[in-house]
């Protein structure tokens, strides 16, 4: 059975410090892939920005850790099965703040994301064949109530004009699924609207890398 859910109670939460970057000296190919490191233990919880050579599908994805063994210096990346993943060659692990609140936005709608095929097909063939290529870059585009001093517009502003890469979490009130991932912000609040309607301005986040699901 499928569960509707609403936009009504969804936290969305920015990036607004990242820890020290860990060392990533190997990922198993299991179901969930496990991590070994060396630098300051993460806790179960917390939420990782990975940066993966070798392994791309890791590459700038955002991952929560579970079931850290310090003795060992391994930890699972929760909810990710990386059995079928290419083979790890090098990577770092930050750890993820997210102190910035977006608080303003009235709409979110996402676009792109489609996933390109390369032909195949030869002169012995008679149909096409193809294989997966790469998916297209994924965009939220969202609209807010327009508000200079609003925490989370400045959070984005900075992050917009130093066209930095942050990490986001939507958490959704129906059911308390989370999204995270990771992207560029691109905000400069220009005001817009109609007459005698709220003020609004607009926001766009670039995904980088693929988004992890958790149902709570």
């Amino acid at each position: 059975m499928t569960t509707a859910r609403k936009w009504s109670n969804v936290a969305v939460a920015m990036q607004s410090a990242l820890a020290a970057a860990v060392t990533i000296t190997g990922i198993t190919k299991a179901n969930p892939g496990v991590v070994t490191y060396t630098g300051t233990d993460p806790s179960n919880g917390d939420y990782v920005f990975l940066s993966v050579q070798g392994m791309h599908q890791l590459n700038d994805r955002v991952v929560r850790v579970a079931n850290v063994n310090a003795g060992s210096n391994t930890f699972e990346l929760e909810g990710v099965d990386t059995s079928l993943f290419d083979t790890f060659s090098s990577g770092t692990a930050e750890v993820i703040t997210f102190g910035s609140s977006i608080t303003s936005a009235t709409t979110v709608s996402s676009s792109g994301g489609g996933f390109d095929f390369l032909d195949t097909t030869t002169i012995h063939d008679n149909a096409r064949s193809q294989v997966p290529g790469l998916p297209a870059a994924a965009t939220f585009s969202m609209d807010h109530i327009w508000d200079t001093a609003n925490a989370g517009q400045i959070a984005m502003k900075t992050a917009s004009d130093a066209q930095a890469k942050r990490a986001f979490k939507f958490t959704f009130g129906t059911g308390g699924q989370i999204m995270v991932f990771a992207g560029y912000v691109g905000f400069d609040g220009r005001p817009g609207g109609s007459a005698q309607q709220i003020v609004t301005t607009t926001s766009a986040i670039t995904m980088q890398g693929t988004p992890t699901y958790y149902a709570s």
